[in-house]
């Protein structure tokens, strides 16, 4: 039965995809008014998250973020859509790499870089702009879903343009496979680790955070440089990403150094422009106490 309603889902997908830009956001407003208004789509979760992320902000503050992010939500929504019939020069003219010379700098002279990046503005065109702008291989790691179906659906969009897919757990033996490749290994930051690998917590947003230290134990073990996708709205349907560079030598660095670096680079893109991070995450699932196991 799952076979067929994928099946049917993909095609609906496809047909919306097939819709122009202008369309597609007429269709993100209507559905706005419902998602906000009428079925209130995790809006607690969003309204917790910004009390506890932005204290100082008023109540008329946070509500000014919150619509704005729905707003944004939606959009992100029906452009991902898009990434199924997106055109490489689409991509290109809507999703540009600033400074791309960061990385060929190093994949010029045959070494490999790792990106980090997190849920904000359009992090799903991310793979796609990537690997149509550069020569190097692309590998996107991405944290498994429950749902294989669904999975096995967003990995075939992202991919489109020859992004290589990599599920966390086989990282390092995909990084091992392309050792003689010049590669831009590409992780996002801000996932949040299941209760057993929530190891280390730093404070981001204002709150104690787990954090994945996967970033920092694959740069400090391949020591490939670190750089950061920092992604910009600079419109509806138009985005700009900086790459900054954060660390050069990673076997330099201490101890959860390079962590807590690219967790602060996030934390400065979302107090500048709040509305376009994924408040609707369950972000905060647990804190260090609730984490200390209760004796008897």
């Amino acid at each position: 039965m799952k076979k067929y309603f994928y099946k049917i889902l993909t095609g609906f997908m496809f047909l919306v995809s097939l819709m122009p830009f202008r369309v597609l956001y007429i269709l993100s407003d209507i559905l706005f008014f419902f998602v906000f208004y009428l079925v209130k789509y995790r809006r607690k979760v969003v309204q917790i998250n910004l009390i506890n992320s932005f204290p100082e902000k008023t109540s008329s503050e946070r509500y000014e973020i919150e619509k704005k992010f729905y707003k944004h939500l939606l959009d992100l929504i029906f452009e991902s859509v898009k990434t199924m019939t997106i055109s490489p020069e689409q991509i290109q003219k809507r999703f540009i790499l600033k400074n791309p010379e960061e990385i060929t700098k190093y994949t010029d002279l045959g070494k490999s870089v790792i990106a980090v990046s997190g849920h904000y503005g359009n992090w799903e065109w991310g793979p796609l702009a990537s690997a149509n702008a550069f020569k190097s291989n692309v590998i996107v790691v991405y944290k498994p879903l429950s749902d294989k179906g669904f999975e096995k659906l967003l990995n075939k969009m992202r991919a489109r343009f020859g992004a290589v897919m990599v599920p966390m757990k086989l990282t390092l033996r995909k990084i091992i496979e392309y050792k003689s490749k010049p590669s831009i290994i590409v992780l996002v930051g801000d996932q949040t680790p299941p209760r057993e690998e929530s190891k280390f917590f730093t404070k981001f947003l204002n709150q104690q955070t787990a954090i994945f230290l996967g970033v920092e134990k694959i740069a400090i073990k391949t020591n490939y440089p670190v750089i950061y996708f920092s992604i910009s709205k600079i419109k509806r349907g138009y985005y700009e990403c900086l790459i900054k560079p954060l660390v050069d030598i990673p076997e330099l660095t201490a101890e959860h150094e390079i962590t807590n670096i690219h967790t602060q680079e996030l934390e400065n893109i979302i107090r500048s422009k709040p509305e376009f991070w994924l408040w609707s995450h369950k972000r905060w699932k647990f804190t260090p106490e609730n984490l200390i196991p209760k004796h008897d």
